[in-house]
């Protein structure tokens, strides 16, 4: 049997990833034109968070072995990717309120707050709500991955483990926020640059997150107002919630002592 070469469709999957856009609207001249872009939108996001992920893994592992060169050359590719997804933000608000609207009930019971890659990245960054994991069917594969990262080491806990590596003594059971942590972390960007240059990335990463947190709360805002989400959520009520909560705030915290 001949093998068949392959080609740019058929390592890319391209027909069948063309095919996962599927409009729910209709009407006499067929899908609301919108939709399209939603889907699309999202669908590009769920694959970003998917290599966010992928890339966070690798962070921890780098951080865990003391590779300090390859924990910064990754940080700055999430970094990069943050700021595409910023981006993203400006081609959805190109969609006006009346444009959502004319699709939105179609939506039914989908909300961005069941994006089980966000949520699967923020147990990474060590964000655990309870609530994440139960936003998804119960027993489902979902819930599970998300329940297993909540309960795996976070980007914080491997972050600390290479201080531990490289000789500041931590306390054992440290908590977030600590003032004894804090308190090595100062020392360490007093005394190891390094350590102090890997520190200022995770700064960049945390404040990447809340940038793409406040630019989707402000076009959610205004799209829909104040209005409830989809699926019952409390809409841009909750997003709002949800700003300026650092992932690292021993981070933060150490700003006004240095």
């Amino acid at each position: 049997m001949t093998r068949q070469a392959v080609t740019y469709a058929s390592y890319l999957k391209v027909p069948e990833l063309l095919a996962l856009q599927v409009e729910r609207s209709a009407g006499a001249d067929g899908p609301e034109h919108d939709e399209l872009l939603f889907i699309v939108i999202h669908q590009v996001y769920e694959l970003w968070f998917k290599q966010v992920r992928h890339e966070l893994l690798a962070v921890q592992r780098a951080l865990e072995s003391g590779d300090t060169d390859t924990a910064l050359h990754l940080l700055n590719r999430v970094l990069k990717i943050l700021k595409t997804l910023v981006a993203q933000v400006d081609v959805l608000e190109t969609m006006t309120p009346l444009q959502f609207l004319s699709f939105r009930d179609r939506l039914e019971s989908a909300s961005g707050f069941q994006s089980g890659g966000f949520r699967r990245v923020e147990a990474l960054l060590g964000m655990r709500d309870p609530a994440a994991a139960r936003a998804q069917p119960e027993a489902s594969e979902a819930r599970r991955a998300i329940e297993a990262d909540q309960a795996g080491p976070s980007v914080w806990d491997s972050f600390l483990a290479y201080l531990a590596q490289r000789g500041h003594a931590l306390p054992a059971d440290a908590t977030m926020p600590d003032e004894r942590v804090q308190e090595v972390i100062v020392a360490v960007y007093r005394g190891d640059p390094d350590a102090a240059l890997v520190a200022e990335r995770l700064v960049d990463l945390d404040e990447g997150v809340q940038e793409w947190r406040y630019r989707h709360v402000k076009m959610v805002e205004r799209t829909i107002g104040t209005k409830a989400g989809t699926g019952g959520s409390s809409g841009v009520e909750y997003l709002r919630s949800t700003l300026f909560r650092p992932a690292f705030p021993d981070l933060w915290e150490i700003r006004s002592r240095l």
